[in-house]
C-alpha cells in the first residue's frame, strides 16, 4: 500500500473543509455503484477522528488516515492524490500491483 498526497491536494482539502489545523481526514471505500479500482466502490473522504487507524500520513497539519477495516481497498495499490486546478477538484489515480508468480 502506498498513498501519495501532494501539496496541491493538501491545499485543496484545507480550502474545501475549511477547518482550523490540525484536523484528521479519513479515506475510505464508499459504495457508489461504479469505481475505477474496485467495482461498486469509490474513494471517499470524511473529517473525523481515527478510532483504529491502519495507515496514517501527516501533511501540512492534516492527518490523512485509513481505518484498519478499510485497508483492503488500498491493498497492492499505489494511490495518488492531487488537485486538478482547472476543475477545482481532487484527482485520484490508482496504480495496481500485479503479483508475479
Amino acid at each position: 500500500m502506498l498513498i501519495s498526497i501532494d501539496e496541491r491536494a493538501t491545499h485543496w482539502f484545507n480550502k474545501e473543509y475549511g477547518f482550523n489545523k490540525p484536523f484528521a481526514l479519513r479515506m475510505f471505500p464508499q459504495y457508489a455503484g461504479f469505481g475505477e479500482k474496485n467495482k461498486g466502490f469509490t474513494l471517499a473522504f470524511s473529517a473525523e477522528t481515527p478510532t483504529n487507524a491502519g495507515y496514517v500520513k501527516e501533511m501540512n497539519g492534516i492527518t490523512f488516515y485509513v481505518e484498519g477495516n478499510d485497508e483492503w481497498f488500498f491493498k497492492e495499490t499505489e494511490t495518488y492524490l492531487t488537485a486538478n486546478a482547472l476543475l477545482d477538484e481532487i484527482q485520484i489515480t490508482f496504480k495496481e500491483h500485479v503479483p508475479v508468480n
